[in-house]
C-alpha cells in the first residue's frame, strides 16, 4: 500500500491542518494554516560544504541539535581531521563551530553522540596517515558543550573499553553505549556502558550480553527503536552476513530477527554490506549506501520495526540533485563511510567516500513520511482473537471439534472453504441478499455450522489465523512438535489451495530443519506425501558436514527401512538438480482478497445496507465492525432492526466519491483518493473510530500537496460543502489571483 501522497500538478500549496479533538461529531472545526511543505520522500541536495569552510571527507561523525547538524573529525584522503563544522538547517548555511579548549586529535571512524546539550566523541583511529606514524586506537572521552562551544576531556578512573575504532555508539537511558568495532587486532563485539550524567561520579562498565550476540563486527551502523538498539550488518570477516539483530537494554539480551516469514516475492532485505548508515525515525529504521560486495548502491531501505518486513523507498518524482548550474532528479550517488543524523521528520547525509576513493562535501536531505502504521492486519487479527460477530462455526475432523469464524472474512480469502460455506446455506435455504434489484434483509440466524472432516482443530486454527492476517506464527527454535504442526497446516494450504500459505509453511519448515529434527521431519514428510519438504531433509541428510552424524542417531535406526534405503542412495548418488521455468505462484494477498471482495466478488455475502443520502450500499458487519469501533459498538448493543445504517459524518453527508474513498480504507487500507475526498474524509477518523488516525494524516498530506489549476473548482466545492472556510477562501484566491503561468 502507498504511504506517500501523489504529487502530480503544476502549482500547490501547503495548508497545515489542525482538529478540534472536543468536537468529534463536526467538521465545523477543520482549519487549515498554509505553510511551507515538503513532498514525502523527496531527496533535496543542500548546498555543499565550501572548502574555505571545512574539507570533503568520510569516516566523519554528524550528529543533530536543534535546527544544526555539527560535522567532525574525519579525513579528506589525505590527513585526519579534527575541526567541527556546522550545518544550520533553516538557513542551509554552512560555518566553523565555536569552539574552546583543546579538542580530541585528529581521528576517524569515532563515534560522536548528543546528550542534554553536549556532544560526546568517543574512541577512534588517530596519527599521521599522509606518512604512516602514531597510528593509534583511542578509547578516550571528550565532552562538546553546544551551548558554549567549550571541548573538555572526561578522565575516567577504573577499567577502560579497550582502545578501538569503527564501533558502534547510543545513548539510551542517560547512558553512552559502546558496541563492537576494531583494536587494531581483530574486530570485537563487547559492549561498554558509562552514565553521562556527573563525570566526576562515573565509571566504565562492560555488559554482560546474553542471546544470539552479533559476530565480532565493525563499520556498521547501530540505531535506537522502541527501547531498542538495533544492528545491521557491517565487516564480520567470513561471517559477514546481511542479518539485522535487536538489544534490549533492560534484558540485556540480544535476537536475531529472521527473515524466513518473508514469502519469496516480497522486498528482501538489502545485501550485507559496510560503511553504510541506519537512523531510526517513528516505527522505522532506514539504511542507506555503503559497500555491498564490491558495489555502490544508492537505494533507500526501510525496516518496519512492528511488521518486521523491509522495503525499498521509491524517491518523489521530484526529488532534485543539483548538476552544474542545474537540479535534475535522481538520488545521492552511492557511497561509503558517509554520515547521517535526522532533525523533526528528515534525515540528513553528509560526506563520505564516492567513486574512484573521492571524497564528499555534500549534504542532502530526505523528508520521511509521517503516515501512523496501517491497522488492517491487526484489526482483523483482533477479530479473529475475539470472534465477536462470528456468524459460522467449523466442525472439524473425527472428533467434531468446533471452531467459529466469519463468513465475510472466509470466503474473501479461501475458494474452497467459500464453496463449503455456500453448500452449508443451500442445504439451509438460506436467502442470498440479493434477489434481482431488490435488497432483502438477511434476518438474524443461528451460527452457520459447516463441516470439515479433513481437518483438525489446532492446524485448522493456524490456518484461519493466516486468513484474518496473512501470517502464522514462526515455529519456536529447536521444537520438533511446533514443525509438525506446520507440517499439517501445510498438508490443509495444498489441500485447500491456499498458495500464500504454502510457500509460508515451507519457508517455516525449511529454516527449522536442523540435526536434531531432520529425520523426525522427513519422516512425516513421507507419512503426508509432502514431496518438497521430504526434498529438502535429504539434502539436508546427504550434505557431507551432516551425514555421518545423522547416521549415527538412534532416531536413524527406527527410520522405515524404505526411507533408510533412500537416504543412503541419495548419498551414494544424487539426483541431477533441475531447473524450473515456471513462475512461483505466491498466491494473492489479504489486502488483494480484500479489495476483490469489496469490488463485487463478496456481495451475495452481505448482511447490512449503509444508506448513504437514501442510496443503498451493501457491506458486511464483521469488516465494519473490525475497522471501526463506531459499527462496533451499533452492532452489539443496537443493531438496526431494518439492516439499515444511514451515513454522515456528523452533520455533513460525504460525497458518494468520498464515501467509496472510505470503505475502500476500511476494507482494504487504500488511501489514495482524489484531494477534494480528503476534505470530506478529515474527520471521518474520529466520527467513526478507527483504529489510528492514519487516513486523516493521509488527508492533511494530499491536501498539502495537491491543491492544483485541474482540481480546484471540485476542491471550493468540497470546502464549501464542508465549512472549511479557510481552504473556500484560498481556492477563490487561487482562481482570482493565479500564480504566474498557471492558467497558461
Amino acid at each position: 500500500m502507498a504511504d506517500a501522497a501523489g504529487s502530480g500538478g503544476r502549482s500547490k500549496v501547503a495548508p497545515s491542518v489542525d482538529f478540534d479533538h472536543s468536537c468529534s461529531d463536526s467538521v465545523e472545526y477543520l482549519t487549515l494554516n498554509f505553510g511551507p511543505f515538503e513532498a514525502v520522500h523527496r531527496w533535496r541536495r543542500l548546498p555543499p560544504c565550501d572548502e574555505f569552510v571545512g574539507a570533503r571527507r568520510s569516516k566523519h561523525t554528524v550528529v543533530a541539535y536543534r535546527d544544526a547538524i555539527y560535522v567532525f573529525g574525519g579525513d579528506n584522503g589525505k590527513t585526519m581531521l579534527n575541526d567541527l563544522l556546522r550545518f544550520d538547517v533553516k538557513d542551509c548555511s554552512w560555518c566553523r563551530a565555536f569552539t574552546t579548549g583543546t579538542p580530541p586529535a585528529p581521528r576517524y571512524h569515532h563515534s560522536a553522540v548528543v546528550y542534554g546539550s553536549s556532544m560526546f566523541v568517543f574512541g577512534g583511529y588517530t596519527g599521521d596517515i599522509y606518512s604512516n606514524s602514531n597510528l593509534k586506537n583511542k578509547n578516550d572521552l571528550f565532552e562538546y558543550k553546544l551551548a558554549t562551544g567549550q571541548w573538555t576531556e572526561w578522565k575516567i578512573e577504573g577499567r577502560l573499553p579497550v582502545a578501538r575504532s569503527a564501533h558502534g555508539a547510543t545513548v539510551y537511558s542517560d547512558k553512552l553505549w559502546i558496541f563492537a568495532g576494531y583494536d587494531g587486532n581483530a574486530r570485537l563485539n563487547d559492549m561498554w556502558t558509562i552514565s553521562l550524567q556527573d563525570r566526576d561520579l562515573t565509571c566504565w562498565e562492560e555488559i554482560k550480553q546474553t542471546g544470539e550476540i552479533p559476530p565480532s563486527c565493525c563499520n556498521f551502523p547501530v540505531a535506537v527503536c522502541k527501547e531498542k538498539m538495533f544492528v545491521f550488518s557491517g565487516q564480520s570477516g567470513a561471517k559477514i552476513t546481511n542479518n539485522l539483530f535487536q538489544f534490549e537494554f533492560k534484558e540485556k539480551i540480544w535476537t536475531r530477527i529472521p527473515t524466513e516469514h518473508l514469502l519469496r516475492g516480497s522486498p528482501p532485505p538489502p545485501q550485507r554490506r559496510y560503511g553504510h548508515t541506519m537512523v531510526a525515525f517513528d516505527r522505522h529504521l532506514y539504511v542507506f549506501g555503503g559497500a555491498a560486495d564490491n558495489t555502490l548502491p544508492n537505494e533507500l531501505h526501510c525496516y518496519d520495526v512492528d511488521s518486521q518486513t523491509w522495503e525499498v523507498i521509491q524517491p518523489s518524482p521530484d526529488s532534485e540533485v543539483k548538476k552544474g548550474l542545474r537540479f535534475k532528479s535522481g538520488l545521492p550517488t552511492g557511497r561509503l563511510f558517509h554520515a547521517a543524523a535526522v532533525i523533526c521528520d528528515a534525515m540528513y547525509i553528509f560526506g563520505g567516500t564516492v567513486d574512484n576513493n573521492i571524497r564528499s562535501g555534500e549534504m542532502y536531505r530526505f523528508q520521511f513520511s509521517c503516515y501512523p502504521k496501517c491497522t488492517l492486519h491487526d484489526d482483523y487479527g483482533r477479530l479473529w482473537e475475539n470472534r465477536q460477530f462470528s456468524d459460522l462455526e467449523f466442525v472439524l475432523g473425527e472428533k467434531e471439534e468446533r471452531v467459529r469464524g466469519h463468513t465475510a472474512i472466509v470466503t474473501a480469502r479461501c475458494k474452497w472453504l467459500r464453496k463449503k460455506i455456500t453448500q452449508a446455506r443451500e442445504r439451509l435455504k438460506l436467502p442470498r441478499w440479493f434477489t434481482g434489484n431488490n435488497v432483502k434483509l438477511c434476518r438474524l440466524q443461528p451460527l452457520l455450522e459447516v463441516t470439515i472432516r479433513e481437518a483438525e482443530a489446532q492446524p485448522f486454527e493456524v490456518l484461519m489465523q493466516f486468513l484474518y492476517t496473512d501470517k502464522i506464527k514462526y515455529p519456536r527454535r529447536g521444537h520438533v512438535q511446533d514443525v509438525l504442526l506446520i507440517m499439517d497446516v501445510y498438508k490443509l494450504a495444498l489441500n485447500f489451495k491456499l498458495s500464500r500459505l504454502e510457500q509460508l509453511c515451507v519457508q517455516y519448515i525449511e529454516a527449522s530443519v536442523d540435526l536434531q529434527n531432520v529425520l523426525v521431519v522427513c519422516e512425516n514428510a513421507n507419512k503426508l506425501q509432502l514431496d518438497q519438504l521430504k526434498e529438502h531433509c535429504l539434502n539436508f541428510v546427504v550434505k557431507e558436514s551432516h551425514f555421518n552424524q545423522v547416521i549415527m542417531m538412534k532416531e536413524f535406526e527406527h527410520l522405515s527401512s524404505a526411507l533408510i534405503v533412500e537416504i543412503v542412495r541419495r548419498k551414494q548418488q544424487p539426483p541431477l538438480r533441475t531447473h524450473s521455468d515456471q513462475p512461483l505462484d505466491i498466491g494473492t494477498s489479504l489486502i488483494q482478497d480484500m479489495k476483490a471482495y469489496l469490488e463485487g466478488a463478496g456481495l451475495e455475502f452481505c448482511d447490512i445496507t449503509l444508506l448513504l443520502d437514501g442510496h443503498p450500499r451493501p457491506a458486511h458487519k464483521a469488516i465494519l465492525a473490525a475497522r471501526s469501533s463506531y459499527f462496533e459498538a451499533m452492532f452489539r448493543s443496537f443493531m438496526p432492526e431494518d439492516g439499515q445504517v444511514n451515513i454522515s459524518i456528523g452533520e455533513m453527508v460525504p460525497s458518494k466519491q468520498a464515501f467509496e474513498s472510505m470503505l475502500r480504507y476500511i476494507y482494504y487500507g487504500e488511501v489514495n483518493m482524489p484531494p477534494e475526498d480528503s476534505l470530506y474524509l478529515f474527520a471521518a477518523p474520529y466520527y467513526y473510530g478507527f483504529y489510528n488516525n492514519r487516513l486523516q494524516a493521509y488527508c492533511k498530506q494530499n491536501l498539502e500537496m495537491n491543491v492544483t489549476v485541474e482540481n480546484v473548482l471540485q476542491i471550493l466545492e468540497a470546502a464549501d460543502k464542508t465549512q472549511a472556510l479557510d481552504m473556500k477562501r484560498h481556492c477563490l484566491h487561487i482562481i482570482v489571483h493565479p500564480a504566474p503561468g498557471m492558467f497558461t
